[in-house]
């Protein structure tokens, strides 16, 4: 029996660390974990007793800020077909957009944004805010005084500019607070902020790029000398990797923490300390394998589970210098194995991706793993390093 992601959340609360860096599994519950922080951080006040009104509750953002699917909602397409009318990115109107856009544009950093977003996406593709910054539409700028028209942002050029919106928003945050002196600051809207919880921020990004984000990330992080405390998570080794190693959480004796949040059988949760980068002895090869060992074990085998299978075989053949990932299969089955692997992670419809597994599919789980530990000596050391 593990934990509530309530008390995961109060975990976190009161490791009173700078930097708090988790890596889960999407499906893992990081999401929820950051509404779960929030409401810690900034509760909603309560009723009023006998005839007085209830008071209002202070804004969450005076004391949390965050990034995470639920803020990627706040901005959507309106696409009036009917009308044949241009697309548009909506900002969906609530205090917190009215309050950041105003504050940005107050600030004269609105043209931040499109700067942060023409670096990761294309540096001639230029977003508009409307004067009442409810929507925001995009154009290719040729410098030839054509213009492309509005443009339909894909879903990753979406994802970078809500990003780009956010981060501008976290750089003023933290340089407003470098200002020791609350007087002299630029505003003091960000006076009471405690905490940054930030969840998976555009995953859609290429290697380079993400690299190139996580960097930038951290070099804001450790930019920040005030007592502002910071909440990552993320689903990618990657990203994960390269934050670890710019804010030098591999040296043990530092107060910032690394963690892996794992989901039970039973809908709780634990959060377990790791130190080391996802390769060592944060044991992601490792954790994969536990999680088909146990599968296998409960005799609950499902879909995903050939896609966990395709990522350990990838990354043992990543690591031992295979180019193609089917080399490690068995040699008399390569064909069939492979095939099946690829129909089971890539599958494209509906009815098969809901089916369950059938017996021979969750036999080949067992075969298939049963094949790469024991022909390519998996080990685990005391310390949870591989052999």
């Amino acid at each position: 029996m593990g934990k509530t992601l309530t008390e995961i959340a109060q975990q976190l609360n009161h490791a009173n660390k700078k930097v708090q860096l988790i890596y889960a599994f999407n499906g893992s519950g990081k999401t929820r974990l950051s509404r779960e922080f929030k409401r810690l951080i900034a509760p909603k006040a309560n009723g009023g007793q006998g005839d007085d009104e209830p008071e209002p509750s202070e804004p969450s953002r005076s004391k949390i800020l965050y990034y995470n699917a639920f803020t990627e909602d706040l901005f959507y397409w309106d696409n009036d077909l009917t009308l044949d009318a241009e697309p548009r990115l909506r900002i969906q109107p609530n205090s917190f957009t009215d309050w950041l856009l105003k504050l940005l544009r107050d600030l004269g950093h609105d043209g931040n944004i499109v700067s942060y977003f023409q670096h990761y996406a294309n540096d001639k593709l230029t977003p508009y805010f409307s004067e009442d910054l409810t929507e925001v539409t995009f154009s290719v700028e040729r410098g030839d005084d054509e213009s492309s028209g509005n443009l339909k942002l894909s879903k990753g050029e979406e994802s970078c500019f809500i990003w780009s919106v956010f981060y501008t928003l976290l750089d003023q945050a933290i340089s407003t607070l470098n200002v020791a002196e609350p007087d002299e600051r630029e505003t003091r809207e960000f006076d009471q902020l405690e905490y940054v919880f930030i969840d998976d921020p555009v995953s859609s990004l290429d290697d380079n790029h993400l690299i190139e984000l996580a960097v930038n990330l951290a070099g804001l992080i450790k930019s920040s000398a005030s007592k502002l405390r910071f909440v990552i998570t993320t689903h990618s080794p990657l990203f994960y990797n390269v934050l670890h190693n710019e804010l030098g959480l591999k040296n043990k004796g530092k107060k910032e923490g690394c963690y892996l949040l794992e989901r039970l059988a039973d809908g709780t949760f634990n959060l377990n300390t790791k130190y080391g980068d996802s390769n060592r002895s944060f044991s992601y090869h490792l954790h994969l394998k536990r999680a088909l060992e146990q599968a296998i074990a409960d005799d609950d085998v499902q879909r995903y589970h050939f896609t966990l299978l395709r990522n350990l075989y990838e990354k043992t053949a990543s690591f031992l210098g295979y180019r193609e990932w089917s080399a490690l299969l068995p040699g008399d089955r390569v064909a069939y194995l492979n095939r099946i692997i690829q129909y089971t992670s890539h599958s494209t419809l509906a009815g098969e991706s809901i089916a369950e597994p059938t017996p021979p599919e969750k036999q080949t789980v067992r075969l298939l793993l049963d094949h790469l530990t024991h022909t390519y000596g998996y080990a685990q050391h005391q310390d949870g390093s591989h052999g």
